[in-house]
């Protein structure tokens, strides 16, 4: 299922996606403070707007690529050029952006990079008590041998030791994995994707 922008309300596909796990997995963004991580047009960041957050930070290391009518939201703090990975709490949370208390919720759409190098710099920069929705796309996780041609990864088995890869990654850090779901609607490329739900 590869639906185009007009069929749906957020400003990129990516919104379908969170929203579907959002639901599944019963998790609120009503008045807490997110972190958008792989922000890229905004399609994560639109639907927990949606869904009542207070403020996101909307990190990426493109720059231009976010959508000027979230942009323009109060509520959005747009931290572009930034790797997360060596963002530290201090250079996030600074007065400049309103000195808030750290997020509370954290949702993840990265490419070209694992999961695993990712999670570490999230963990720190949430709350004590926090939760992470994180998309986890198999091409970018699977070694080079496992990934089909046009960056496709066809094998089931492959998928499924991808998907272990990220569980272990994260419960090592800390994390306890609370589910994993298939996403509703396939890769820019036609990769299946999967959603992982996590709680610190």
């Amino acid at each position: 299922m590869r639906p185009k922008k007009k069929d749906h309300p957020y400003v990129g596909r990516g919104g379908l996606k969170l929203a579907a796990a959002l639901d599944q997995f019963a998790v609120s963004a009503e008045g807490r403070t997110a972190l958008d991580i792989g922000a890229s047009t905004g399609g994560f960041t639109d639907c927990l707007l949606q869904r009542g957050a207070a403020r996101v930070f909307a990190i990426d290391v493109a720059y231009g690529q976010f959508a000027w009518k979230l942009r323009q939201d109060p509520r959005v703090v747009v931290v572009e050029r930034t790797n997360v990975r060596y963002l530290t709490r201090e250079e996030l949370y600074q007065p400049s952006r309103g000195g808030l208390d750290p997020a509370t919720i954290a949702v993840i759409d990265v490419s070209f990079i694992s999961l695993g190098k990712v999670l570490p710099a999230v963990y720190n920069l949430l709350a004590e008590r926090a939760e992470v929705i994180a998309l986890i796309k198999p091409q970018f996780e699977a070694r080079r041998e496992q990934v089909g041609r046009g960056g496709i990864v066809r094998d089931e088995a492959v998928r499924r030791e991808v998907v272990d890869k990220v569980k272990a990654e994260a419960e090592r850090l800390g994390f306890k994995v609370n589910g994993v779901i298939q996403s509703p609607i396939e890769g820019a490329e036609g990769n299946v994707e999967f959603l992982i739900y996590l709680a610190k």
